[in-house]
């Protein structure tokens, strides 16, 4: 039997330049559909059972974060269900993916992928609670349905929590986040969930991208925008995803926000928060920092030690979701980072960092959330 590379299914990219034998299997990562951006991939090997299979990624020298690839160990699966990694080595031009499959079809992904129709079932399955609205915001450049779920009660005196995710539709880790927060939130049996829903109202955007996440792109929608740089001045042509969340935040109002994210080079679960603003406060900062603090208690894949570091302001800034959102609302928004790689706290050489453990910390963070929804005057 013969090998055979393909790419045609949700979320599926990568650029065939030689595949006839499976110890010298060479592969070009393929752009983002609509921008020169290229990291992603996810693939389908067929015809290489129990064959030493060689596989080279010839241009993720000149990917997007080169340094993504510096002790990054690629990700496998037989069923799509569980995953695993595999030897992978990077000279600083070639990324080398070393496997012998032990079945006939096998994927190979740059993260545990998370389906559309997965995304589709979160949604149906949230909306079985009476404690859930779905709610429609209009469709993406596509046409794809842009969803939001309402989750608990509004009323005047409660505080109204905003979780958006995948932005950058490439960091699968934000929505696996997600559903993990949604399981436990809708969970009667959970005391911080319970709580929660007495106190606060969630808005959860699960996928802010659902065109780039079905394209197989991994920071852009389908007109080409990056997303989290469109908060200032954003248009239904080009970032519709954008424009009508923001609408709705304008709507409702915003008390809280966390903008969930994946980071391709830090090993860390770690938060970016707003104080480059010029008008960014004490009791902001407080906040913040409170946020962290209890963050760190209720999980300790989450540190404060390595992250992006202090940013000046910039014309950019305001384009950004987290500080737009403090600026506009004068409210707690964080960008919340999950890594690619692993957790350097704590590693898993079996699976790394991945989907069951980005879900398990989007569990814990009610505990961090519910904390700041409680000092919030």
């Amino acid at each position: 039997m013969s090998i055979k590379i393909s790419s045609q299914f949700d979320a599926g990219a990568i650029d065939i330049v030689n595949a006839t034998s499976a110890n010298a299997i060479d592969l070009n990562i393929r752009k983002d559909s609509h921008a020169d951006i290229t990291q992603w991939f996810y693939f389908r090997l067929q015809g290489a059972q129990a064959q030493p299979c060689t596989i080279r990624l010839l241009n993720a020298g000149q990917s997007a974060y080169p340094k993504g690839w510096e002790d990054y160990n690629a990700m496998a699966s037989y069923d799509r269900i569980n995953w695993f990694r595999v030897p992978t080595s990077f000279d600083g031009q070639v990324l080398t993916i070393e496997h012998i499959p032990a079945m006939d079809s096998v994927y190979y992904a740059y993260f545990e992928p998370y389906s559309w129709e997965r995304h589709l079932e979160l949604l149906d399955r949230a909306q079985l609670s009476e404690q859930v609205r779905m709610v429609d915001l209009g469709s993406t450049v596509d046409g794809r349905d842009l969803n939001m779920l309402i989750i608990g009660e509004p009323s005047p005196a409660k505080k109204k929590v905003w979780v958006i995710a995948r932005q950058h539709p490439g960091e699968t880790m934000a929505e696996w986040f997600v559903e993990g927060m949604l399981d436990a939130l809708l969970d009667p049996a959970h005391p911080f969930g319970r709580q929660l829903l007495k106190e606060s109202v969630f808005y959860v955007v699960p996928n802010m991208n659902p065109d780039g996440s079905v394209r197989g792109n991994l920071r852009t929608n389908a007109a080409g925008a990056n997303l989290n740089r469109e908060w200032l001045n954003p248009t239904m042509e080009r970032s519709p995803e954008v424009f009508l969340v923001k609408q709705k935040m304008h709507e409702v109002g915003v008390d809280m926000c966390l903008d969930v994210h994946g980071d391709e080079g830090l090993p860390y679960v770690f938060i970016a928060g707003s104080e480059s603003l010029p008008n960014f406060t004490a009791e902001q900062a407080a906040a913040q920092k409170a946020f962290s603090d209890a963050f760190m208690v209720a999980s300790p894949d989450f540190q404060d030690v390595h992250g992006y570091g202090e940013t000046p302001y910039s014309e950019e800034t305001l384009t950004m979701g987290s500080p737009h959102i403090t600026h506009a609302f004068g409210c707690l928004s964080l960008t919340l980072e999950l890594p690619f790689k692993d957790n350097a706290n704590d590693p898993d050489p079996q699976v790394g960092w991945d989907g069951a453990r980005s879900a398990r910390l989007g569990a814990s963070v009610l505990q961090p959330v519910l904390q700041a929804v409680r000092a919030i005057k």
